[in-house]
């Protein structure tokens, strides 16, 4: 038998866990409750779960990459969520071009820091 699954689910933390789940909200994310202290957070089949924890070197270290069909417009429908002027500590980047394929950044309120990219066809 190899190997086999339907997804693969992060755990990250927040320093505010009401803040938090407003933020991912606000950003689309459909939020099913767990528990008082987890929620699972998913957009079509795919998700994570945040929970009401904070490690200021677990959240300082923890980094998301969100595969998207359409970065320009994906960085411009979170700049049309305003959610830098709504959460304090959310920043959001322009797009960078690497060599294998583009992105930009955006952190959430606890700074946990989002990858959003598309990858270059080889």
């Amino acid at each position: 038998m190899k190997l086999s699954g339907q997804s693969i689910r992060t755990f990250i933390g927040s320093k505010h866990y009401t803040i938090s789940r407003n933020f991912y909200k606000d950003l689309g994310f459909e939020e099913i409750i767990i528990s008082e202290n987890m929620s699972y957070f998913q957009i079509g089949k795919f998700g994570f779960y945040l929970q009401d924890a904070y490690v200021k070197d677990w959240i300082d270290n923890s980094m998301i990459f969100f595969e998207v069909d359409h970065l320009e417009s994906t960085l411009e429908y979170i700049q049309s969520l305003k959610l830098t002027e709504t959460y304090e500590n959310v920043r959001l980047s322009k797009i960078v071009q690497n060599i294998w394929g583009d992105e930009f950044f955006l952190h959430d309120p606890s700074g946990i820091l989002w990858h959003f990219g598309t990858f270059k066809e080889h």
